[in-house]
């Protein structure tokens, strides 16, 4: 049985959020489920089953993919030291507008390096989603986020092609360094634009290079994105490197599966 929050509408989304408020502590989400008292126990397992019945509306298919996908190689790239004394998660957190009360995604979470760091940002009113989709590496981030005392942090199991968010409940949501692992995208960019609140924004970080040495063209990545309905509103290299920020809003409605028209990968 899944241990992820209520999806596209089903139950209360903001109720799982806030938390406590809820019967539901954020930290504890992605937790065994005996942290959890009998009768809460029973009631998010109903919940869960109810959601899991309920028919999809995307029953058309999506377009195949014409590019390479790189494989999952790690839950992390990099130690947490190092990252620091480069600065991107500031940089990045900064050109994302991110803010007090905010409620934020960190989508492939692994470790948790953004989630960690968003979690002051947003502070005590704000939320921050970690989700990943290896039941392992989401395990070992709800340790971290326990064992630090996050409470504003939830922790949750996405599927490779659907992250499973609340709908209409998100400022922000990040894709760090993970989207050309993706290997659904119409797929996974079509379920994830419905987490967006009004004028929220995905926040992608990537690098400028084929898919298959783990980047992604930003002609590309704007093409993909396009596809379903979310347009570029900002790009910034990052630093001197081949990484780049850049931010999507949706644009107009949210397309059929069968009427998206996929992309092909130059060269």
């Amino acid at each position: 049985m899944s241990t992820n929050p209520p999806r596209h509408g089903e139950g209360d989304q903001r109720s799982w959020w806030r938390g406590g408020r809820a019967g539901l502590q954020p930290r504890s989400v992605s937790a065994s489920r005996r942290h959890l008292p009998g009768s809460r126990r029973i009631a998010l397992l109903v919940s869960f089953a109810l959601a899991s019945c309920r028919s999809e509306p995307d029953q058309e298919r999506f377009p195949t993919l014409d590019r390479p996908v790189a494989p999952i190689v790690a839950d992390s790239f990099s130690t947490e030291d190092v990252r620091d004394r480069m600065g991107e998660a500031t940089r990045v957190i900064e050109l994302a507008g991110v803010a007090p009360g905010m409620w934020v995604a960190d989508v492939g979470a692994g470790e948790g390096y953004y989630s960690i760091r968003l979690s002051p940002v947003v502070g005590r009113r704000g939320r921050v989603l970690a989700e990943d989709i290896v039941p392992e590496v989401r395990n070992r981030l709800a340790e971290r986020v326990q064992r630090e005392n996050l409470d504003n942090v939830a922790v949750m199991l996405g599927d490779p092609d659907d992250p499973k968010l609340p709908a209409r409940s998100l400022d922000r949501v990040f894709l760090v360094h993970m989207y050309h692992e993706v290997a659904s995208p119409y797929a996974f960019l079509w379920h994830l634009r419905e987490s967006l609140k009004p004028g929220g924004q995905i926040i992608v970080v990537d690098a400028d290079r084929p898919p298959n040495r783990h980047g992604m063209p930003p002609n590309l990545l704007r093409c993909e994105f396009a596809a379903v309905g979310l347009g570029l509103r900002q790009f910034q290299p990052l630093g001197k490197g081949d990484s780049y920020f850049a931010a999507f809003q949706p644009v107009g409605e949210r397309p059929r599966p069968g009427a998206i028209e996929p992309c092909k990968m130059k060269g």
